[in-house]
C-alpha cells in the first residue's frame, strides 16, 4: 500500500488537488468558457485533426485500492465516437474472467450480460383496484448513465469538448492559484444538471483535472451502481463498483452538497504534491467511493504525441484525501477498424 502511495506521485504524475486553494471567482460580466477549450483543443492537437478522429482503441494498466489490497487491472478500451464506448477488463491475480461494459446509444453493452429486469412490482395493500404500480427501476439505464459520465470525463482530458453521447454546457468560473502554476476553471454543465469541474493549465493549456461532487441518494431508494472504470473515466465494471461514480437516481445531480465549495471555489480537501496518503480501508471500499460530500477528482498527466495529437498517459483517481486508483496507458490507436460486435448489445 505505502507503494502505491508513493508511486501516485513519483515522476510527472504532478498531485493538482489541494493547489487549488483561493481559486478567484469571475468577475462580472462573466468570461466566456469558448476561448479557453479552443486554446485546449489547439495544444491537444488543433480541431481539425481531433475531428478527425472517428475512432480509437487504448490499452494499460490500472492499480486499483480494494480494501487493503492492491489490485492490478489490465484493460483495453474502444470507442466509436460519438456514442458507442466500451471497456475490457481482466484481473490476473483473480480467475474472474474477462469482464466488458459500455454503451451503443442509450442501451447497455455488458459482457457477462446483466441479469433480467425485475417484475413490475404489485400495487400496495389497500390500494384502489386498477391502481398502477409504478414502473420498475431500470438498472440498466443507470448504469449507462454512470458509464457515459466516465465516458465524458476521459474524453474531456482528450478533446477538451463532449459529445453526444453526453452533452456539455460549459461555463467560466475564475482562475486557481497552485505553487505550481495557475489554472483556468471551467464547469461542464451535463444531463440532470450534473456537473464536472475542468481545470486547464494557463501555460500549457492541457487539461490537468476533472473534479465532481457525489449527489446523496433520493430516500427510500437505493442508490444506482458505480462506474466501472477503475482510474479512468474508462468505467467498465469488474464486480466492484468504479470510484467515485454519482449514485444513480439521485435528485437534483450535480448540486453540491452541504459544505460544498461555492462555484469558482477551488477542489477542497485534498492533498499537496508529495503528501498523497495511503487509502484507508473504509474509504476505499468501492462503494465509500460513491459516498455524498467526498470530492472525486481525476487528474491527466504525461500527455505523448498519438498522431499529432496529445493524449494523456497517466491518470490518477482520487476520493476526498485518498488516491484510489491509478492507470498508466500503454499504447492508443487512432481511427482503428474496430469490430461491430465490440459494441453489441446482448439481451
Amino acid at each position: 500500500m505505502g507503494g502505491f502511495a508513493r508511486c501516485a506521485t513519483a515522476g510527472t504524475f504532478v498531485a493538482f488537488a489541494g493547489m487549488y486553494v483561493g481559486a478567484q471567482a469571475p468577475a462580472a460580466p462573466a468570461r466566456d468558457a469558448g476561448p479557453i477549450l479552443a486554446a485546449a483543443r489547439q495544444a491537444l492537437g488543433g480541431d481539425k485533426k481531433l475531428a478527425a478522429v472517428k475512432t480509437f482503441t487504448a490499452a494499460g494498466r490500472t492499480k486499483q485500492v480494494r480494501g487493503e489490497n492492491l489490485v492490478p487491472i489490465e484493460f483495453e478500451i474502444f470507442v466509436e465516437l460519438p456514442d458507442k464506448y466500451v471497456r475490457k477488463d481482466e484481473v490476473p491475480a483473480q480467475e474472474t474472467g474477462v469482464t466488458a461494459a459500455g454503451f451503443n446509444g442509450d442501451d447497455l453493452v455488458q459482457d457477462p450480460p446483466p441479469p433480467p429486469p425485475p417484475p413490475t412490482p404489485t400495487p400496495p395493500a389497500g390500494a384502489p383496484a386498477g391502481a398502477p404500480a409504478g414502473p420498475p427501476r431500470n438498472p440498466s439505464a443507470a448504469r449507462v448513465n454512470t458509464l457515459k459520465q466516465d465516458f465524458a470525463r476521459l474524453t474531456l482530458g482528450m478533446f477538451a469538448t463532449s459529445f453526444s453521447a453526453y452533452p456539455l454546457t460549459f461555463t467560466y468560473v475564475g482562475e486557481a492559484e497552485a505553487p505550481q502554476g495557475k489554472a483556468d476553471v471551467v464547469d461542464a454543465k451535463g444531463p440532470n444538471n450534473f456537473t464536472f469541474r475542468l481545470f486547464i493549465a494557463k501555460d500549457t493549456h492541457l487539461p490537468i483535472m476533472v473534479s465532481w461532487q457525489a449527489p446523496a441518494p433520493q430516500r427510500g431508494r437505493p442508490g444506482g451502481p458505480g462506474t466501472g472504470a477503475p482510474g479512468a473515466a474508462p468505467g467498465a465494471q469488474r464486480g466492484a463498483p468504479p470510484a467515485g461514480a454519482p449514485a444513480a437516481g439521485a435528485p437534483a445531480a450535480g448540486a453540491p452538497p452541504a459544505g460544498a465549495p461555492p462555484a469558482g471555489a477551488a477542489p477542497a480537501g485534498a492533498a499537496p504534491a508529495g503528501a498523497a496518503k495511503e487509502a484507508r480501508p473504509e474509504a476505499a471500499g468501492r462503494g465509500a467511493q460513491t459516498a455524498p460530500g467526498l470530492e472525486n477528482r481525476l487528474y491527466f498527466a504525461d500527455y505523448r504525441d498519438v498522431d499529432g495529437m496529445q493524449f494523456p498517459f497517466r491518470l490518477r483517481r482520487a476520493v476526498g484525501p485518498d488516491t484510489v486508483e491509478e492507470t498508466t496507458f500503454d499504447r492508443y490507436k487512432v481511427n482503428a477498424k474496430i469490430d461491430p460486435k465490440r459494441f453489441e448489445v446482448r439481451k
